[in-house]
């Protein structure tokens, strides 16, 4: 076990940089950063500082999205402002956690 930081980016589902969706972004800068790894979660429902409920829609994208990286202390927080620069509003959660590498 060793310690780490684990950082959950929150935002909605229509957020974009660069011209394509913020999470399919934020990824791609994870790799480029050589960071251990980001698994993006699509959210049922959720609400945030907007204070309106976001859910599945017919038409529109309005789900929440969370971004999870798993990273040693001194690599997320060096990813923080990035990842924030990219943000126009949402969300950056950082906590700790032990993390067990499993490998076969």
């Amino acid at each position: 076990m060793r310690k780490a930081k684990i950082l959950r980016v929150h935002f909605n589902e229509g957020a974009q940089f660069g011209g394509k969706p913020l999470h399919e972004a934020i990824v791609q800068k994870c790799y480029d950063m050589n960071i251990a790894g980001a698994t993006v979660f699509r959210g049922l429902e959720g609400f945030g500082e907007s204070a309106e409920i976001h859910r599945q829609h017919l038409v529109g994208r309005d789900q929440p999205i969370v971004v999870v990286i798993a990273e040693s202390e001194d690599r997320i927080r060096d990813l923080i402002p990035v990842v924030e620069q990219m943000m126009d509003t949402g969300m950056i959660a950082v906590s700790d956690v032990e993390v067990i590498r499993v490998k076969r």
